[in-house]
């Protein structure tokens, strides 16, 4: 609750602004239309309180028991919203992508990252460089030469940040590496200084960017314009200084994500603008800054709770050791030995995602479950509406990594990166990250929760409240 209350306050202290006046529903059209069932709360103030207090999968399963297990209406973000439930749910959305839905981003998390030139546009620059460019260059084949760095870096990263201190804090400072490995492999960033002018306001942007638009001192949403403005600003100087370096040297191959999208070009033969390239930069900047490392969280919260868990973890990593040289790098053939370890991530991001869902607009009028789904609404696909449904995953609340052996999760049932053509790119590169973290640090220590039971809250991902402390404890060389 404590991390949603900057959001929310506004609406709270405000209620007769004329912001928010034009925001209440306009429902007379939609009388005569058989919409799913649901409540849109408060006029002008929606259910932002309700999904607050609660937190997203509370709220969410609330309302599918009291309304429909297959969707609801209600009113998030100043936006009447239909909330899809369950796998069926999941595969409709998917399924439909581009066909009755478009990508819509919320007004907080457009004017916060992007440029203002995009924040009323259907940023149709960026999705396209996603589904093919980032495609692309995140595929297997194209992260197979990242493992090292990744690896020579978690190692540095322990040696610095873990290795020196008894309890250490893991959601910061897997903030800390996930942010860093970004700046190294996308821009070619490593200056802890400079890395620390880029860190900072991403913070700001990061907790205010699914906040209610309300730009007033001391919001969410005003932190992480400001922030935004920071960001861009330092990544324009960088994309500027690269493309002179690109031009006076003539380089046709880029070394890193950022000189390979200065070199490509459209199907008109037309270099991406810096504006393009920034908003696309900053897209994977976030993922890794707040997405990845909260998976790496994640898996480190449950590593340190269950011990059985962990002591086949270290078994499985010890024997990928073994067969290596003290400073020998891992390898993407390393990589494919660790299949109880990823099974354990896996099941660390269905009890934990990292994301909630997303959303998407409706272009067209269309009926799901026998009900209407009015143009111009939003959708919300829930990652805990499959994720924690017994139908799909028997005991969901016990953590239980041979759900993955064999064939899996029935399709749309395990979710945590999306599906159909608008599933994250990153995918792979997460995998590869959070397995060599995992590598790295099951090697050197056994984990101990310092606060047992610590109140995970919501900020764009879950968090723990006090960082996840744990005690260190040295295995014997």
């Amino acid at each position: 609750m404590e991390a949603f209350l900057p959001y929310v306050l506004p609406l709270i202290l405000l209620p007769l602004s004329v912001y928010l006046f034009s925001l209440i529903p306009k429902r007379g059209s939609e009388k005569s239309k058989n919409l799913p069932p649901g409540s849109r709360g408060w006029p002008m103030l929606g259910e932002n309180i309700e999904f607050a207090v609660l937190g997203p999968q509370k709220f969410v399963k609330d309302r599918m028991e009291k309304y429909s297990p297959e969707v609801f209406q209600t009113s998030l973000l100043g936006e009447k919203m239909a909330i899809f439930c369950g796998a069926q749910g999941n595969k409709f959305l998917f399924m439909n992508e581009n066909k009755l839905l478009t990508s819509w981003w919320p007004q907080s998390m457009k004017k916060a990252l992007l440029f203002p030139e995009f924040v009323e546009s259907n940023l149709k620059e960026v999705s396209a460089l996603k589904r093919s460019f980032h495609h692309d260059i995140l595929k297997p084949e194209a992260l197979k030469q990242y493992i090292p760095v990744m690896d020579a870096l978690a190692r540095e990263h322990l040696d610095n940040d873990w290795t020196p201190n008894s309890v250490v804090k893991v959601s910061p400072l897997s903030k800390k590496y996930t942010f860093e490995l970004a700046c190294r492999l996308f821009l070619s960033v490593v200056d802890p200084e400079h890395i620390k002018r880029l860190s900072e306001p991403f913070t700001l942007v990061t907790n205010g960017m699914f906040s209610v638009p309300i730009d007033l001192p001391g919001t969410a949403y005003n932190r992480a314009i400001k922030g935004g403005k920071l960001v861009r600003e330092e990544l324009m100087r960088i994309i500027t200084e690269r493309r002179k370096e690109l031009t006076e040297k003539k380089e046709t191959e880029g070394r890193d994500l950022l000189s390979k999208m200065l070199l490509v070009t459209d199907e008109d033969g037309q270099f991406l603008s810096e504006m393009e390239i920034s908003n696309n930069i900053i897209g994977l900047l976030v993922a890794s800054f707040e997405t990845t490392s909260s998976a790496v969280t994640a898996v480190m919260n449950y590593l340190a709770e269950l011990p059985h868990i962990y002591k086949q973890v270290l078994e499985e990593q010890m024997e990928i050791a073994k067969s290596k040289g003290p400073d020998e790098l891992l390898t993407w053939e390393d990589i494919e030995k660790m299949r109880y370890s990823w099974n354990v991530a896996r099941e660390s991001l269905r009890l934990t995602p990292p994301a909630q869902g997303a959303f998407r607009e409706t272009t067209t009028e269309f009926t799901y479950a026998g009900f209407t789904i009015p143009k111009g609404w939003k959708t919300f696909w829930t990652v805990h509406s499959s994720h924690k449904n017994p139908k799909y995953f028997p005991e969901p609340e016990k953590f239980n990594p041979s759900r993955f052996e064999g064939s899996g999760p029935a399709p749309y049932t395990f979710v945590p990166f999306g599906g159909g053509p608008r599933m994250c790119p990153g995918k792979e590169y997460a995998r590869l990250e959070v397995l060599v973290f995992m590598h790295n640090v099951v090697r050197r220590f056994r984990l101990e929760k310092a606060i047992p039971n610590e109140k995970i809250v919501f900020h764009a991902s879950p968090t723990p409240a006090y960082g996840l402390p744990v005690h260190l404890h040295p295995h014997e060389k």
